[in-house]
């Protein structure tokens, strides 16, 4: 049994992952910006006879960081799992981003998870170790048009990181990275419009046509990606003695990754634009 610390979970990955980690007999804190939102982690941890800590932690907030992570060593007296899963999405072409916008994007992907590892991890090293497990996306290898900050977020997370496993692997500190493709969640619910992106704009029709040709990378027969899926991946890649540093998750995060490392840019531009059918 380990004592998991999980950020985000009032819905989406963070929830399932919550679950599963109880599942498997680990001691879980749950936590949410606002804990009103916890209704429907409590009610599933209730259905199976879960137990579930749900704690109040606001990623974008240092002294709610701090905060939480005391309330979980005071009734766990350690934190041998981190998963920093919270996150948010602002869509918008770049040149459309406004500064505020972009601050808002990093604030809570990027500076939120160091936030969590800078409470946490001084915790692991004087209990010998630990594992922290960083949701990045597909898009923190691979940039998708229209959702550039949320990639450039991601692409930061990825590089913090890796740097953390030169500098706190010899210590005992397992570090990884979960690359989901695309999932229904309610994340996308809850992305945020750049303002200068008018509904009515060029960009945004191309915006919304180039979101269609998505789907092209997603199998074509067969149920849709179950979110489930990151869940597992999660929990597997914590419990593991020797996680890989990163693990794609979904038949396009594969295929994106996979021609990705194997192509320089410009091959790998032109592979997506013919498979996307995307030359507006």
């Amino acid at each position: 049994m380990a004592n998991v610390l999980i950020t985000g979970c009032s819905s989406g990955f963070g929830m399932l992952a919550a679950l599963e980690f109880a599942r498997r007999g680990d001691n879980v804190f749950a936590t949410m910006r606002n804990v009103s939102k916890a209704g429907p982690l409590n009610e599933a941890a209730a259905a199976e006879g879960l137990k579930v800590n749900v704690v109040a932690l606001d990623v974008t907030d240092d002294a709610s960081v701090r905060s939480a992570v005391d309330s979980v060593m005071a009734d766990a007296g350690t934190v041998e799992i981190l998963v920093n899963n919270a996150g948010i999405e602002l869509i918008g072409a770049m040149h459309l981003v406004s500064d505020e916008e972009a601050l808002w994007q990093l604030d809570t992907n990027v500076l939120g998870p160091l936030r969590t590892m800078r409470a946490v991890v001084p915790l692991m090293l004087q209990q010998g170790g630990g594992t922290i497990v960083n949701v990045s996306s597909v898009a923190g290898i691979a940039a998708v048009p229209y959702t550039g900050m949320y990639a450039a977020s991601k692409h930061a997370l990825e590089a913090m990181t890796e740097v953390m496993v030169y500098e706190l692997g010899h210590r005992g500190i397992r570090m990884a990275l979960i690359e989901p493709g695309q999932f229904a969640t309610e994340f996308g619910g809850n992305a945020r419009h750049a303002e200068a992106m008018a509904m009515d704009s060029d960009s945004e029709t191309r915006r919304l046509k180039f979101r269609e040709s998505m789907g092209a990378l997603l199998p074509s027969d067969g149920p849709p990606p179950d979110p489930q899926t990151v869940a597992l991946a999660i929990v597997d890649t914590a419990h593991a003695g020797a996680p890989k540093l990163r693990v794609p998750v979904g038949a396009d995060a594969d295929l994106v990754v996979g021609a990705h490392s194997s192509m320089d840019f410009e091959s790998f531009e032109q592979a997506m634009r013919q498979v996307l059918n995307w030359y507006d």
